[in-house]
């Protein structure tokens, strides 16, 4: 099983989330995050005095998959979340030890 982790303008979220559900994908976590540095466009960043950096909003979601799914996942979410602007954001697949289920105590992919 893999982890994707993608970091991604707002504005695209819905659009993203949409091409994954419409090609089966399910179990998406979408949580709303502060972006600081490269993924900060100029017109759009904002001046933070908690954080004293630059920062833009941006949205991260989250799928945990079977290894043969990741291929199809990353360029659903590549292809519906480009612009071409700078700071389209970034894409990490990750490996997952274990997954279980706490309802059914079902373990590894049929807990997905």
């Amino acid at each position: 099983m893999k982890e994707i982790k993608a970091y991604i303008r707002c504005r695209k979220a819905e659009e993203v989330i949409s091409a994954l559900e419409n090609n089966g994908v399910q179990g998406i976590t979408l949580i709303d995050v502060m972006g600081v540095g490269h993924m900060a466009t100029p017109g759009n960043t904002k001046y933070s005095i908690k954080c004293i950096q630059k920062y833009s909003e941006i949205s991260k979601l989250e799928v945990v998959c079977q290894d043969e799914d990741v291929h199809k996942i990353v360029e659903l979410i590549r292809k519906h979340a480009y612009t071409g602007m700078h700071g389209d954001g970034m894409i990490f697949v990750t490996p997952v030890e274990m997954a279980i289920k706490i309802r059914t105590g079902a373990i590894g992919g049929e807990a997905l």
